[in-house]
């Protein structure tokens, strides 16, 4: 019989590091996965980072974080970010502050911390909210957050910050034609910019089999919407997080025609209430 998972007391976070496992914890009245790894044809450090973080017996924060490739310290725009947003979180638990006054909080800190190192290192940002069946997003950037239901429904998903990403939700592109754009990775809004704006969603409640995911560009650069969901909507939660992996780098290394491919780190977060 597989034991259950470990309960999540303490704020989980990692970064610059990667996981040869799915981590699954019972988090926020429910149970969460993790898994963090950098691309497979990389030499250098992972610029991912995530975190888990605890608000009670019942709410929590869920936060991933894709340094920006190609700028200087991505890892380290990446790492401050969820560093302080953790930070944050856990100051508003003691003092009793709103779960979204300390995120916002969290997010604006790190991005003038982030503006102040000088270096042009920027990251994005995906940052689920819970508070019981309840979830709220916050992103910056084109780092993804959706809910599938266990019928394979797509419930919910944020919008990439991207022109790629508007030229989609307006219709100028469609999927397949967004997913292989040259320009698919250009960025419009990230954390390390004067100009950075945090995009908020509506309250929205988690039946009790939906999937929350929040992923890095790893995930939605080599699989469609549509695979995504169908392998992240029902099964063991540990299961599914290890073929979300696997189907994600089996992409990246052995491209096929007419899919999509695109070698980059891959981390994510699982989760289902209870």
């Amino acid at each position: 019989m597989t034991s259950p998972p470990p309960i999540l007391t303490d704020t989980l976070i990692h970064s610059q590091i990667d996981l040869n496992r799915v981590e699954t914890y019972l988090f926020a009245g429910g149970t969460a996965a993790a898994f963090t790894r950098r691309s497979p044809f990389k030499d250098t450090v992972n610029e991912d980072a995530l975190a888990l973080i605890p608000a009670g017996p019942h709410a929590g924060v869920l936060v991933v974080a894709d340094g920006l490739g190609g700028l200087p310290a991505g890892e380290t725009a990446a790492r401050l970010a969820v560093q302080r947003l953790a930070e944050a979180v856990r100051a508003a638990h003691q003092d009793n502050v709103a779960l979204r006054d300390a995120i916002l909080n969290g997010i604006e800190q790190a991005n003038q911390e982030i503006i102040a190192l000088g270096s042009g290192s920027a990251t994005t940002l995906a940052v689920v909210e819970l508070q019981g069946r309840l979830m709220r997003s916050y992103h910056v950037g084109d780092s993804l957050i959706l809910v599938a239901g266990q019928r394979g429904k797509l419930k919910y998903q944020t919008l990439p910050h991207s022109p790629v990403g508007y030229a989609l939700e307006s219709g100028m592109l469609d999927e397949s034609e967004a997913i292989h754009h040259a320009e698919r990775n250009i960025v419009s809004n990230v954390i390390g910019s004067p100009t950075m704006r945090i995009d908020i969603g509506p309250t929205f409640a988690l039946a009790p089999r939906d999937t929350l995911m929040l992923a890095s560009d790893g995930a939605p650069d080599n699989l469609y919407i549509s695979e995504l969901v169908d392998c992240i909507r029902a099964g063991p939660l540990r299961r599914v997080g290890r073929e979300l992996a696997t189907r994600c780098h089996e992409r990246m290394r052995h491209p096929r025609p007419g899919a999509p491919s695109h070698p980059d780190d891959l981390s994510f977060i699982l989760y289902r209430s209870r």
